[in-house]
């Protein structure tokens, strides 16, 4: 069973956490951590790309000039594709991007991802994460009593307004919920910042 530090805000040590193996102390399952970011990344996408082929550019509809007797190659439309302002050959339309992850899938690979950040010793659980006013500097001032400098992904058990208004100017850090951080968020970050009611949530959910 892992057991990682309990620290407080000020980053001193104020017990010790034990993690559930079957949710931090797996081995990461790399296949399906690339199927689901690879899907992550691919919802996100919009499929709006669009270009006018030959059949819906505007003009052209006169021959530019007679089939023989000049000398020239033969056109019979100015939107031809080899024109400039003619029709693309294929090119982009709108599609859908989205891929299809099943939930046990999905599952497996936030199990996955939690492993592999407590593995490496890139977890840090807080025994709370509050702030009383939305201020900047104390976020700040919380990241250096951690000796953080790095990307980092902080794991609330419920949304928090004034921890995510102070880390919003932060670069580089990204604040989320149990129920909303992806496997994307926790793989894309270098520090997981979390609580030891979020652990107990995920416990409760992924086991």
């Amino acid at each position: 069973m892992p057991k990682v530090a309990l620290l407080n805000q000020s980053g001193q040590n104020v017990g010790e956490v034990n993690l559930e193996d079957k949710v931090f102390g797996i081995e990461p399952n790399q296949q399906v951590l690339y199927d689901v970011v690879k899907a992550i990344r691919a919802n996100k996408r919009q499929g709006t790309h669009k270009v006018k082929s030959r059949g819906e550019v505007r003009g052209g509809g006169r021959k530019p000039w007679r089939q023989k007797g000049t000398g020239r190659a033969r056109q019979g439309s100015t939107r031809s594709p080899q024109w400039v302002g003619g029709g693309v050959v294929f090119g982009p339309t709108p599609r859908d991007y989205t891929l299809k992850v099943n939930r046990k899938v999905r599952k497996l690979a936030l199990r996955s991802a939690l492993s592999i950040k407590v593995q490496n010793e890139k977890m840090i659980v807080l025994d709370k994460f509050s702030i009383e006013s939305p201020k900047t500097k104390t976020m700040v001032d919380i990241f250096n009593n951690l000796k953080i400098n790095e990307k980092v992904l902080i794991i609330l058990p419920e949304s928090d307004m004034n921890v995510e208004l102070s880390a919003r100017n932060i670069p580089n850090t990204l604040v989320t919920t149990v129920s909303q951080a992806s496997v994307y968020d926790i793989m894309h970050s270098t520090v997981v910042i979390t609580t030891e009611d979020a652990v107990k949530n995920y416990e409760e959910v992924l086991v």
